[in-house]
């Protein structure tokens, strides 16, 4: 130790770490060929049949989206007219009927803007409807 140097043997290494280090390059290949089973397979869903002859026409999505929110308008309409008759004639607050009519009201128009291809603003109307709804339940 001349010259005020100190000098560190290298760090050992130990036999955990030699297996990590030579393993790394087999878990390359190893991952490789998974993804590459996984590009294979990606056209087939899990009962084997491929998924390309699933893709769905956007025009029949959209048909479906619209019948989808035309027919749940309707539903919550005809349930919330239902509630305000049944609130009406008993004895209820004036507000409870009121309530659930205009929650009805609004589910009437969220289904004719379903019935016209508004999806998206009619789901936003059926849900401020029904929220409406819910505060004629909270006033009974």
């Amino acid at each position: 130790m001349s010259g005020g140097a100190v000098s560190e043997a290298p760090a050992a290494i130990s036999e955990a770490d030699a297996p990590v280090r030579t393993r790394g390059a087999a878990d390359a290949v190893d991952a490789a060929d998974a993804v590459e089973d996984v590009v294979e397979h990606a056209a087939e869903d899990d009962a084997g049949n491929d998924i390309e002859d699933d893709v769905q026409d956007p025009a029949q999505v959209a048909r479906r989206a619209r019948w989808t929110a035309a027919g749940t308008g309707v539903l919550l309409t005809l349930a919330g007219f239902a509630a305000a008759l049944l609130r009406l004639a008993a004895s209820a607050p004036a507000r409870v009927p009121a309530a659930y009519g205009a929650g009805a009201a609004v589910c009437a128009c969220a289904a004719l803007l379903g019935a016209r291809g508004h999806t998206r603003r009619a789901l936003w109307l059926l849900i401020a409807g029904v929220m409406v709804m819910a505060l004629g339940d909270q006033f009974d």
